[in-house]
């Protein structure tokens, strides 16, 4: 037996899980197919992640978070409004401030550099053996053990075979998992930009009929965008020059914060909902979006990602601790039966919201300003947003809550 668990995909929840595993005395193989230099860029490309503040929790609690907390933005206010590009936005508008909640910021901007570099240093840990460039090719599932494949003709032996391999998992096919799954027909162009004015620790979240605009605060006078075209529009987008670029975001993106410009790369995706028919089979166990893939319109991608790895941590080591095997069915049960509902709840939510608000009909458009209206009045519902945004409802596992396992 090399490990307790081998985790497939080197990406962010991956190195996650395999820390939170090692810190309670779990072995763990983390197999990643990328190159350690990808990892090692210490120039900003322009990738950033919304970090709630329950995912920075888990951060801290796994020791990541004291790395990279001085490079991190927090997000004071997050305002919502609704409209057209280069028409401004609707009067009816949707603000949240960190200050009505008692905890702090409901999350931070951390850039893509930092958090890796931090997980990667994290990983020199006795308990973890990290391997580069390699990718499974096979798995075979025993009574008492799970073993992989490379594609350099070595195996690998663990007790549980976790999934962190994207939308479309090998882990999760091979082992005959379906997934639900369809697309929006639009694309999300990730950037960062430069602006003159300084932009308050403020997210703002502008729905346009193509698909949401969102603008989100990085250090210094910086933002990133995640900006949701139709397809073939963005991929005219993607087309252009960069001033070429600026120049069609420029009408989207307003001039409240003064001249903008890019900084770093750009990138593009294209959006759509998948969500694997079950996050378990024998030995195996998938989490982020292995298991689901949503739409970025409430950036809750990662950190529903952060939740599988915190809940998935803590009944792995709480069935340890019981004498359990802890690839059994009645163990990874718990984790399915944890995950399964909150994020089917999710991509519910988020499909939902494109669709209310990617559209232009007037009568929807209508209900919608005056349903923001009414959410930003009262001070209840209010709340309730704001502590969803910062990542504090449900059933917390415990390294969200700052605890330790």
């Amino acid at each position: 037996m090399n490990s307790d668990l081998i985790i497939v995909g080197g990406g962010l929840n991956g190195p996650a899980l395999a820390l939170a595993a090692a810190t309670t005395g779990l072995t763990v193989t983390l197999i990643d197919a990328q190159p350690i230099s990808t990892h090692k860029d210490p120039a900003f490309d322009g990738r950033s992640y919304a970090m709630a503040l329950a995912s920075t929790r888990l951060l801290d609690a796994i020791g990541i978070w004291p790395a990279i907390r001085d490079a991190a933005q927090p997000m004071l206010e997050i305002k919502v409004t609704d409209g057209r590009a280069g028409e401004g936005p609707s009067p009816w508008m949707m603000h949240f401030d960190y200050a009505e909640i008692e905890e702090g910021p409901m999350g931070y901007l951390v850039e893509d550099r930092h958090l890796r570099a931090a997980f990667l240093a994290s990983l020199d840990h006795p308990n973890v053996t990290h391997l580069h460039g390699q990718t499974v090719t096979d798995q075979t599932i025993g009574n008492y053990d799970v073993t992989v494949t490379l594609d350099d003709g070595s195996t690998r032996t663990g007790r549980v075979l976790i999934g962190s391999d994207g939308r479309q998992s090998g882990t999760g096919s091979r082992a005959g998992i379906t997934r639900t799954e369809w697309g929006y027909g639009q694309t999300a162009l990730v950037c960062a930009v430069e602006h003159e004015h300084p932009h308050g620790g403020i997210a703002h979240q502008f729905f346009m009929p193509p698909g949401p605009l969102a603008i989100l605060p990085l250090t210094k006078n910086r933002s990133s965008i995640v900006w949701s075209e139709n397809a073939e529009t963005a991929e005219r987008f993607m087309a252009l020059d960069d001033d070429g670029f600026v120049k069609e975001l420029k009408p989207r993106f307003g001039s409240f914060l003064g001249n903008i410009k890019l900084a770093g790369k750009r990138y593009s995706y294209p959006l759509g909902l998948t969500l694997a028919d079950s996050f378990v089979a024998d030995r195996i166990a998938l989490i982020g979006d292995a298991a689901h893939g949503v739409h970025p319109i409430a950036g809750q991608g990662l950190n529903a990602g952060m939740r599988d790895v915190a809940a998935l941590a803590e009944v792995l080591t709480n069935a340890r601790r019981r004498g359990e095997d802890i690839g059994s069915s009645a163990v990874l049960a718990r984790y399915q039966q944890w995950r399964r509902f909150d994020t089917t709840t999710l991509a519910a939510a988020t499909d939902g919201f494109n669709r209310l608000f990617s559209n232009d009909n007037p009568l929807v458009r209508a209900a919608r300003d005056i349903g923001m209206g009414v959410v930003n009045a009262v001070p209840k519902l209010r709340h309730s947003f704001i502590r969803e945004a910062a990542g504090l409802t449900g059933d917390l596992p415990k390294l969200m809550q700052g605890r330790r396992l």
